[in-house]
């Protein structure tokens, strides 16, 4: 059998109507790969599932389905495009222990960033100015750490998230990526607002959908990838979120799964702030700063100082003028900016370095503090 022909079979079985991803799988465990499924006949079938879904496993391909194989096949030539079944060897193995684990998913880019230590960042689509800066500077301190930055490619902190993680990627200054979970066909970019970061992740991270090629945005399709999204992390960190937020799923997802969940504070009059809040009382970690996540999780950041050497102190004057700028007073990045005649990058960069070397640290707020 072909590859092409052995990702037909799995394409075939989670297109069966009243097929999801745990009747499939206790159809893999009885039959053990969708060739045998197909090949078993009603009676065989009718012993695992109800008699409906064994007269859909009987019937034939229909021109619909077909011609959807045939376009991921011809997708999957493409060296960056990846059909993974259970049966791959580059499945993420961190799903393979939580509750209906996807039977196929579909990605874009780097697959190794799957198996690799990555935390999530998530929260408001209606995000404040504050908590995407929130956002974007935790994933680059967390990247720069070794971590990669799981996230789903939402408007508002997701997309901050992405961004703070591409950062370093764009850069070349090492650390880990970003992957981004989608709720459609990976064809499909939602929402179009995101497209450019999309493209973007594709080169320099990895996107993923269980959601077959076609797949069009469904609002029920978007709480279910939630659980990849918690699967896939060591944890997940929401930023802000409201009470009845979506975030507050994939931290749910995150704590049935055994994952760490941690949640930013904020003000007590903020809406945003109330879903962080609620996650707070009920045990969630309550974190100021990167270094909280990475404590947290016990992670040794294995010679993070060696990604930014300590030598930069002493070699870069926009460093040395950046602390000075700063004082010994909490200051936030639109206050450094309008001290300084640098960007918004060059600040974010430096100030990333700085923390990096113990000379700043980040605050509840987003704002930075001189230390020593």
């Amino acid at each position: 059998m072909t590859h092409a022909e052995e990702i037909a079979g799995w394409i075939r079985l989670m297109d069966a109507d009243g097929v999801g991803p745990q009747t499939a799988c206790e159809l893999l465990v009885h039959f053990g790969s969708p060739s045998e499924i197909f090949d078993a006949g009603f009676s065989a079938l009718q012993k695992c599932v109800p008699e409906k879904i064994a007269h859909v496993l009987c019937a034939s391909i229909s021109d619909v389905l077909q011609a959807r194989i045939d376009r991921t096949v011809a997708w999957m030539a493409h060296p960056d495009n990846h059909v993974l079944t259970l049966a791959s060897h580059h499945y993420p193995k961190s799903l393979l222990n939580i509750s209906g684990p996807p039977p196929v998913l579909y990605a874009k880019g780097d697959i190794s960033l799957l198996s690799r230590p990555s935390i999530a960042i998530v929260g408001s689509r209606n995000a404040t100015k504050q908590g995407m800066q929130n956002a974007e500077q935790f994933a680059q301190v967390l990247t720069a750490a070794g971590l990669t930055v799981i996230s789903g490619l939402a408007l508002g902190i997701d997309a901050a998230a992405h961004q703070g993680a591409l950062a370093r990627t764009e850069a070349e200054l090492g650390g880990g990526s970003t992957v981004a979970v989608t709720g459609t066909g990976l064809d499909l970019v939602y929402p179009a607002r995101n497209r450019d970061l999309a493209h973007r992740i594709a080169d320099g991270g990895c996107l993923l959908s269980e959601y077959p090629l076609g797949t069009p945005a469904i609002a029920s399709n978007f709480p279910r990838r939630n659980r990849i999204i918690s699967g896939l992390a060591m944890g997940v960190l929401v930023v802000e979120a409201a009470a009845q937020s979506g975030s507050l799923i994939t931290a749910r997802s995150a704590l049935e799964q055994g994952r760490e969940v941690f949640a930013i504070p904020g003000s007590i009059h903020s809406p945003l702030s109330k879903g962080c809040h609620v996650l707070i009382r009920q045990g969630a970690k309550l974190v100021e700063s990167a270094q909280d996540v990475l404590e947290e999780l016990n992670w040794n950041p294995c010679n993070l100082l060696e990604l930014v050497p300590k030598a930069n102190m002493e070699t870069d004057p926009s460093l040395q003028h950046l602390l000075e700028l700063a004082g010994y007073d909490p200051v936030s990045v639109d206050e450094l900016l309008q001290r300084s005649n640098l960007s918004i990058a060059e600040v974010q960069a430096g100030l990333l370095t700085l923390e990096l070397n113990g000379k700043m640290e980040l605050l509840a707020g987003g704002q930075y503090r001189r230390i020593g």
